[in-house]
């Protein structure tokens, strides 16, 4: 690692992705650190962020690209030999954003963690319960980082004031239930979930876990998690029980248009011009033919930008068709060749894919009584019995514009991803503003529903047009980046830093994680998952195991 200094931090990409570039745009747009260095194995992919973010417009040097993690950790093992001999040596990285498929998450962040390098992992954690412990307990056996996870959802401009609102400012006092939605979009999941990478729990995970965990998270962090401010006695208000019901009611082949006939792949289909999930629809007509080339066609195929740019749209439309067109047969493809890459030409109604399309989530918790002998205060939250149903639908106009109801004791708030409409029941205003002074009047009035308004005030906050999530991927990004300079700069502790910039430790990851975990068990054995019961058979043998032995394998 690099030395303490007062320089701006540097951080290696894992992972040239759309979300390796999002958190490289937003490291280069806060000012607060320096992309240093990228790893990715598709070579375009690898040169296109480093072009635009380490090397600009110059030649790239040895310790600036690499193609694999283990080429990087390899190298960073003999910089480190080298500089120790007292060789001159390349400076190193403070910090890495860790952006590669789930299943290698738990792989590249135990080999990275004795470097004692900064970490910031995208969600989610790990693909099992098993390895989201384990990363805890192999962090632990080194000195103590700054740790963050991709939840962005807690750093947006939106849902840090909807949380101010909600837990601070007790806007409808305590809160007694929550609806959320995550509208996750009919063409985005069929890209995603039915022919992209995140279709199958058998080579991924369930979709609750790869798309929802952070909306699953948000919900613990308005309900569980104590607000800021709390003391540091304060402990989480965990759930008492967790159900769920969900499965695949679309994208199956029963589902399948009859005059599709016996076809496998979009390109060769009879209804490729009508069908509403046609590839050529999707990705051509509706984004390459108006000159658009990022996410979803570079998922398809990360050289068509490149193609439009320097060979034209004739030969970028081809291109993409060749990619599209690409297919495979059950009987005499290998198993292993399907499930090994993504098929964004595939019959939506053809795939192997098995996550819900449909799922929700109930979460309770039941009330914790304050005890007088013992002084307890209670939280601004309350610690009341309370509700959260979560549900994730495919089948939406809307495209991940998240939106929800939570109702409380003085009041009902309603949010999107835009707005915060706050109805205030302590506060009413008369339509006439005359008071009725007759209080020997007997007769009700004719619309007692209509005799006065509810206070009503929206909050609009600021989105940043560039950053997804509604900002949380640049608020995510600056406030990993201002921890590392706090500790790095001698100013904090790690741990106060964590608390002071995240507001979410590796504890807080874990156990919205194995939320998700119980609420796929719940689903899939169709019964009521009763928290501390799971807790204590699935998750704290594995805590004490790894406390015992310093790793949980």
């Amino acid at each position: 690692m690099a030395q303490p200094t007062q320089t701006k931090p540097r951080l290696l990409i894992i992972g040239a992705g759309h979300r390796g570039n999002s958190y490289a745009r937003a490291t280069v747009e806060s000012g607060l650190g320096v992309v240093a260095a990228v790893v990715e194995p598709i070579a375009f992919k690898r040169r296109s962020l480093g072009k635009k973010y380490v090397w600009l417009d110059q030649q790239p040097t040895p310790e600036q690209e690499f193609d694999d993690w283990k080429d990087f950790v390899a190298y960073e093992h003999q910089r480190r030999k080298d500089e120790a001999a007292g060789l001159p040596v390349p400076p190193g990285v403070d910090g890495v954003f860790v952006c590669v498929i789930d299943e290698l998450h738990i792989h590249v962040v135990k080999a990275l963690a004795p470097f004692g390098m900064h970490i910031m992992c995208e969600k989610p954690l790990a693909t099992n319960l098993n390895d989201c412990v384990e990363m805890q307990h192999t962090l632990q056996l080194y000195p103590q980082r700054v740790f963050a996870i991709g939840h962005v959802l807690r750093y947006s401009p939106h849902n840090l004031l909807l949380r101010h609102l909600l837990l601070e400012k007790r806007v409808i006092g305590d809160v007694l239930s929550i609806e959320h939605v995550e509208p996750v979009g009919w063409w985005h999941f069929s890209h995603s979930f039915v022919r992209g990478h995140w279709r199958n729990s058998k080579t991924s995970a369930p979709a609750l876990l790869t798309k929802s965990c952070h909306d699953i998270d948000f919900l613990l962090w308005m309900l569980c998690q104590p607000p800021p401010n709390s003391p540091v006695t304060a402990k989480p208000h965990v759930p008492s029980t967790i159900s769920s019901a969900g499965s695949v009611k679309q994208f199956r082949r029963s589902q399948k248009p009859k005059e599709a006939g016996a076809a496998t792949n979009c390109m060769s289909c009879p209804i490729k011009e009508t069908c509403m999930y046609s590839a050529k629809r999707i990705y051509h007509d509706r984004f390459l033919a108006k000159g658009q080339t990022a996410w979803p066609v570079e998922i398809v195929n990360p050289q068509i930008g490149h193609i439009l740019q320097t060979q034209g749209p004739s030969q970028a439309r081809e291109a993409l068709y060749a990619s599209l067109a690409e297919d495979y047969d059950t009987t005499t493809t290998p198993v292993a060749d399907i499930e090994s890459r993504p098929w964004f030409g595939r019959c939506v109604y053809e795939a192997d894919n098995d996550v819900c399309d449909d799922q929700t989530v109930t979460i309770s918790w039941d009330d914790i009584p304050t005890s007088p002998q013992e002084n307890i205060t209670p939280q601004p939250t309350g610690h009341g019995a309370k509700t959260a149903i979560f549900h994730m639908i495919a089948q939406t106009r809307a495209q991940c514009q998240r939106r929800g109801w939570i109702y409380g004791t003085t009041g009902e708030i309603y949010y999107d991803s835009h707005n915060i409409t706050v109805h205030d029941f302590t506060t009413e205003i008369n339509d006439d503003e005359t008071p009725n002074t007759n209080t020997n009047s007997t007769t009700p009035p004719s619309k007692p529903w209509a005799a006065a308004k509810i206070s009503t005030r929206i909050y609009e906050p600021e989105v940043p047009q560039n950053s997804h999530h509604g900002g949380g991927d640049d608020g995510l990004t600056q406030q990993f980046l201002k921890a590392i300079i706090a500790v790095d700069g001698k100013k904090m502790g790690v741990q106060e830093a964590q608390v002071e910039f995240l507001g979410c430790t590796i504890e807080d990851c874990i156990r919205s994680h194995a939320a998700v975990f119980a609420a796929e068990e719940a689903r899939e054995g169709k019964k009521v998952v009763e928290w501390d019961e799971w807790w204590a058979k699935n998750v704290r043998p594995i805590l004490e195991a790894g406390e015992a032995t310093g790793t949980s394998s």
